[in-house]
């Protein structure tokens, strides 16, 4: 893949979200391995800012990068559509301290883009190719980047009460960004809008450039460009932030109730791991996530649970292995959060977990059991039968349920019979016993 910048210069007007401030900002071709560079045009001396992740002042609602007495503040939207749309080489000039926030989505900026003609360059396109996984987490959020061959992202975004729960997983080229990622808004809880205003935030904030989300209604001047425009705008800010390496990533982001600040965490995780490589004098050669040894590891983190099992959100019962007791038993857990998709009908002011949810805990970590016993092998375990389904007591938001599951028996290799519980404060809650069975054939 070729480096590419614009064939002309571009411009676009507007006021900025936080500061309130009038700015114009200008998009210029520049030459192979420039890459992306700021420059405050408004300032002393135009100084210029080659956007990275140790250049982070504030997080609060937006990115701010700082370099001396120069500073730009919500750079993520303008990084995103660069990132999304392909751009490797480009001086982006502004008048002001902050760009235009102009529809609170990146759109305007990709169609900036498409306006200054997109031209490929002589020299290849360098990526940061993630060779292992990374994950932080920070409160009830969490990144995971593994190994992938070009940008994909999986995310779950949800508020405190639940109400908005909205999970896509897209990969990311120019069209698909342009199309799907590009247009979603930026957007705002209610409550959120006066404490935001006492910190200075959102002086040019109205309708015109944000979603507000007050209750169970939405706020907004039209209506909804996705159904799931949230999760969507959560992937666009991603894409921007990640940006901040200095060079575009390919990696699968898993985020789970993404924001600036976690992303920020990740971003510098894979810096870090980016001047790991340089160091070792280069590239070293990807471990891909399938690989596992489960027979000699204990526990087993999401990462790997997620490469033993097909299942994926909303149905991934397990969070965590605890241990292996031989290749008999298996404890596991899974916390029980109120970002249940399942709550929501589950019922409405009075949340508990379906008894069916808890029978499929017990399943797949049977299923993962049985892998365990042939050797990590990647053969979906399909569940045949439940007997003896007890449900003793309600499992409700803030519950860790702690499963259990042991082999009672086996037959050819394939075909096997366990008994499960699920233990909440070492009280049962509910059992069962289960037959599943290995299908021939590795997953995908």
């Amino acid at each position: 893949m070729k480096q590419r910048t614009l064939a002309r210069t571009v411009a676009i007007q507007g006021n900025a979200l936080h500061t309130g401030e009038a700015v114009t900002l200008t998009m210029k071709p520049a030459g192979v391995n420039h890459g992306v560079v700021f420059k405050r045009i408004d300032l002393s001396g135009a100084p210029e800012l080659r956007p990275r992740v140790d250049q982070i002042t504030d997080l609060v609602r937006s990115t701010t990068i700082q370099v001396g007495h120069a500073t730009i503040h919500t750079v993520e939207h303008v990084l995103s559509a660069l990132h999304g749309c392909g751009i490797d080489n480009v001086l982006i000039e502004m008048d002001a301290s902050e760009p235009p926030i102009l529809d609170g989505s990146a759109r305007p900026f990709a169609n900036l883009i498409t306006e200054g003609e997109p031209v490929e360059q002589e020299a290849e396109r360098e990526y940061f190719t993630l060779d292992t996984a990374i994950s932080v987490t920070r409160g009830s959020s969490s990144l995971i980047a593994l190994p992938f061959d070009g940008l994909k992202i999986s995310c779950t975004s949800a508020d405190d009460r639940g109400i908005h729960t909205q999970h896509l997983s897209l990969t990311i080229d120019p069209e698909v960004y342009r199309s799907q990622i590009a247009p979603a808004r930026t957007f705002t809880i209610y409550e959120d809008i006066e404490e935001l205003l006492k910190l200075g935030k959102i002086q040019g904030g109205s309708l015109d450039c944000a979603v507000v989300i007050k209750g169970d209604k939405i706020l907004s001047k039209e209506p909804l460009r996705f159904k799931d425009e949230f999760v969507r705008h959560k992937i666009l800010d991603i894409i921007g932030d990640v940006l901040l390496l200095g060079l575009p990533l390919k990696a699968h982001i898993v985020a789970t109730r993404p924001g600036h600040a976690i992303n920020a965490e990740l971003t510098k995780a894979l810096f870090a791991r980016l001047q790991q490589q340089k160091k070792s004098g280069g590239r070293r050669k990807a471990t891909p996530v399938t690989e596992l040894a489960p027979t000699s590891e204990t526990p087993l983190d999401i990462r790997r649970v997620l490469a033993m099992l097909p299942h994926r959100y909303p149905f991934v019962m397990i969070d965590r292995v605890l241990e292996f007791k031989g290749v008999e038993e298996i404890v596991a857990i899974k916390n029980v959060t109120i970002n249940e998709p399942y709550f929501n009908g589950h019922f409405p002011g009075n949340p508990v977990m379906p008894g069916v949810m808890q029978l499929e805990a017990m399943a797949q970590a049977a299923g993962i059991l049985m892998l365990h016993r042939a050797g990590g092998e990647r053969r979906p375990a399909l569940f045949m039968s439940a007997d003896k389904v007890k449900f003793r007591r309600p499992v409700v938001p803030g519950d860790q349920l702690r499963i259990t599951a042991r082999i009672t028996k086996m037959r050819g290799g394939k075909l096997a019979v366990a008994e499960g519980s699920c233990t909440v404060d070492g009280q049962v809650v509910s059992s069962a016993e289960l037959m599943f069975t290995l299908m021939d054939g590795e997953l995908e």
